[in-house]
């Protein structure tokens, strides 16, 4: 596996993810264009959440290209790209089983934020995240389940609806997770760590 991180610091490879994830960014902000129309002002940062976690890695490829570091912003993307790739992926599943079928574009939901989660784990070695990086992006991400089912700002799946409680429930526990995912690729004392060249 070892044979992968030269690939991934390169600047080729790094100028190529952050035109892909600048696009899908700009793309899933789109996406949520109708949403956002209807929201209220105070929820807006937390209702596009699989946008935003490509749009922290996209500040990180940046940082990445400069040769530098930008451990809030690292933390912030791995524990939100993880979380919102695994979550998309787990609600397109749902989505087929209970409608027996799935568009092509929840197929191409499945394969980007699939994407999203690995991409956010293998740049981990490059991170240079401190615990209080990641007590933050904690914040950030278990108020947003607040936001997402308390006041139900959640991404919209009408064919859902009746799995609500159920749901929240399980987009609570993958946060945890991802925050575990977070700290034990990307803080623990004994981790694999390389830098950018």
């Amino acid at each position: 596996m070892s044979w992968i991180y030269p690939l991934l610091a390169n600047r080729s490879i790094l100028k190529i993810l952050l035109f892909v994830n600048i696009v899908g960014t700009i793309y899933g902000y789109y996406w949520y264009g109708w949403q956002l129309n209807e929201t209220p002002a105070i929820f807006k940062a937390f209702v596009p959440d699989s946008p935003t976690a490509s749009l922290f890695f996209v500040f990180v490829l940046i940082a990445f290209l400069l040769r530098k570091n930008w451990p809030l912003i690292e933390a912030l993307a791995i524990v939100t790209l993880f979380k919102y790739g695994i979550w998309a992926v787990v609600m397109n599943i749902l989505v087929l089983f209970v409608q027996g079928e799935l568009d092509w574009a929840g197929y191409m939901l499945i394969i980007s934020h699939f994407s999203m989660a690995v991409e956010g784990v293998l740049y981990a070695p490059f991170y240079r995240i401190k615990p209080w990086h990641l007590v933050v992006a904690a914040i950030w991400t278990l108020h947003d389940v607040i936001i997402d089912y308390v006041f139900f700002m959640m991404p919209r799946y009408q064919m859902l609806d009746q799995y609500t409680p159920e749901i929240g429930y399980f987009t609570f526990w993958l946060s945890i997770v991802s925050l575990g995912i977070a700290y034990y690729f990307g803080i623990r004392s004994n981790r694999f760590k390389l830098s950018i060249k």
